[in-house]
């Protein structure tokens, strides 16, 4: 009796862990800033999540491809996620900001340094809405 119990707590344990795990999906890697006050946006990895990236050398990409802040108006999601490596210039930060006005931004970052980091670590960010 007991060994059954142990096998159903650990398959409903199991099954339940792996629903909480996202799907990867493909991305461009970027050298995250820190944020101290960053907290979890799941949201992020979402497989419909918008998710813009720039990087050090200031190339611009929605998803994996490639894209400039002049095509960004078309946008229809609420939420839009922004992913902006450490060493990005600060010129096209601000252009893409822009771009996204009246819109609601996630601004992505590094996990901050109390952020618990067992296996996967979700997206972690600052919401902030970009005023018309």
């Amino acid at each position: 009796m007991k060994s059954a119990l142990a096998c159903l707590v650990g398959s409903i344990l199991i099954s339940t862990a792996g629903a909480q795990k996202p799907v990867p999906r493909q991305g461009i890697s970027v050298e995250m800033p820190f944020a101290g006050h960053a907290v979890e946006m799941r949201a992020a990895d979402a497989q419909n999540a918008t998710v813009l990236v720039i990087t050090a050398d200031g190339r611009m990409f929605a998803g994996i491809e490639r894209t400039e802040p002049a095509a960004l108006s078309g946008l229809t999601e609420k939420t839009v996620y922004v992913k902006v490596d450490a060493r990005a210039p600060y010129q096209r930060v601000l252009a893409v900001l822009d771009a996204l006005r009246g819109k609601s931004v996630v601004l992505l970052s590094a996990p901050p340094e109390n952020a618990v980091r067992q296996g996967y670590t979700p997206p972690y960010g600052t919401k902030l809405i970009v005023s018309r």
